[in-house]
């Protein structure tokens, strides 16, 4: 019913992807194929709501009514079997502002926050720029694969001084997909030590190849009382623009501790299309979005098989979840500098580097494969034939 193969022209749409490639590639050259949005026109669905309110040319303050959080709680049961009251769940701007409001709300300047590294840079960001501490917990490589270091977490949650962990579930960049055991160790482990879990979960309705998500405050009452959980339809289904987030959480202690900063901000009202878009999204938007999950596994094949056939000495697996692969580079043994400028001024092609997940991404990049296939047919065939002139 939908057309993901068509190339959508996003000339003139001051699309960040396309506008900052010469900020930084130093080319608006590079097959764009790093920012995480997808090149995939949004459900007719949505569009049609959106151009339905604008069509009335008032476009005042507005509010939120009961039928926001209804389809939030709907969703949410019917996708990922969690069952959310009405009373937990808090508008936001977006994921990262309501992970900054929560660090504001739950920890002091010089505070620790755990992540989890390699992993989505503004986890890094909100954390420095409100001054507090990064405490890396680096996850462990083991067969192309990636677990967490429960031990090393012990010890890090044991200082009094780390007050929070941000959870990046599923894991961007890595599309790795937490188990309910995983998420019950980390939980068990985050609860003994009295640090707060901040679960960002804004990838949870892009499960591959089977996989299910777990939100993590879904697998018992204690990991429920010790965490926020931060979602969106945004990456879901590619209205990113609209800043259409929103919290959920069951303890009423810390939900009011997000909202008061949320408030002290002022920044609790959203805008115009908040819940028009959410709530088509959510209502109208499941036929669309199991049909651009079956072509983004049909991408993540292509990939892996093309990188094994052409290419075998770089490694990446299918992801668990995303549109987002990781790919390794490594065996290539060249400086991460070295492979960028490869990348951008040799093969054209612009995608993120690995570092700036933190140091455990060197030797890697992340490849956006949201995008028809053509597209990304084109930017591998680039790679490998810039590599063959190399030889």
């Amino acid at each position: 019913m939908y057309d993901f193969d068509t190339p959508v022209n996003r000339e003139g749409t001051k699309a960040y992807k396309l506008e900052l490639r010469e900020k930084y590639f130093g080319s608006n050259e590079v097959l764009p194929l790093w920012v995480a949005d997808m090149d995939f026109s949004a459900p007719p669905a949505v569009c049609e709501a959106i151009q339905a309110r604008a069509a009335h040319n008032i476009y005042g303050y507005t509010i939120r009514t009961k039928e926001f959080n209804e389809a939030i709680k709907n969703w949410l049961m019917r996708r990922h079997n969690w069952s959310v009251e009405n009373s937990w769940i808090e508008y936001s701007p977006g994921v990262v502002p309501a992970l900054t409001f929560s660090i504001m709300s739950f920890t002091m300047p010089g505070d620790g926050v755990i992540i989890q590294t390699p992993v989505y840079p503004p986890f890094y960001s909100v954390v420095k720029d409100n001054d507090r501490k990064v405490v890396k917990n680096p996850l462990v490589q083991e067969n192309g694969s990636y677990r967490m270091n429960f031990e090393e977490l012990e010890i890090l949650t044991a200082k009094p001084e780390n007050k929070v962990l941000i959870l990046c579930n599923p894991h961007n960049p890595l599309g790795r997909v937490w188990t309910k055991d995983e998420l019950e160790t980390l939980g068990d482990i985050c609860h003994r030590n009295n640090v707060l879990v901040l679960s960002d979960e804004i990838h949870s309705d892009l499960m591959l190849f089977g996989n299910k998500h777990t939100p993590f405050a879904s697998v018992n009452e204690q990991m429920a009382n010790n965490s926020i959980t931060f979602m969106a339809p945004s990456k879901t289904f590619n209205i990113a623009g609209f800043n259409t987030s929103y919290v959920v959480a069951s303890n009423s202690r810390l939900l009011n501790g997000y909202r008061q900063v949320l408030n002290k901000l002022h920044l609790n009202m959203g805008h115009v299309f908040s819940e028009v878009i959410l709530e088509t999204a959510y209502n109208e938007g499941e036929d669309w979005l199991g049909e651009l999950i079956s072509y983004l596994e049909a991408n993540a094949r292509f990939v892996v098989d093309f990188i094994n056939e052409n290419m075998p000495e770089v490694k990446v697996k299918l992801p668990h979840a995303t549109f987002l692969t990781w790919l390794d580079f490594r065996s290539w043994g060249w400086s991460q500098k070295d492979l960028v400028a490869f990348l951008v001024n040799k093969a054209g092609v612009g995608l993120n580097d690995g570092v700036s997940f933190g140091v455990e991404g060197e030797g890697f990049m992340r490849m956006n494969i949201a995008s028809p296939r053509s597209v990304i047919k084109k930017a591998l065939e680039q790679i490998f034939n810039a590599r063959k002139e190399l030889n």
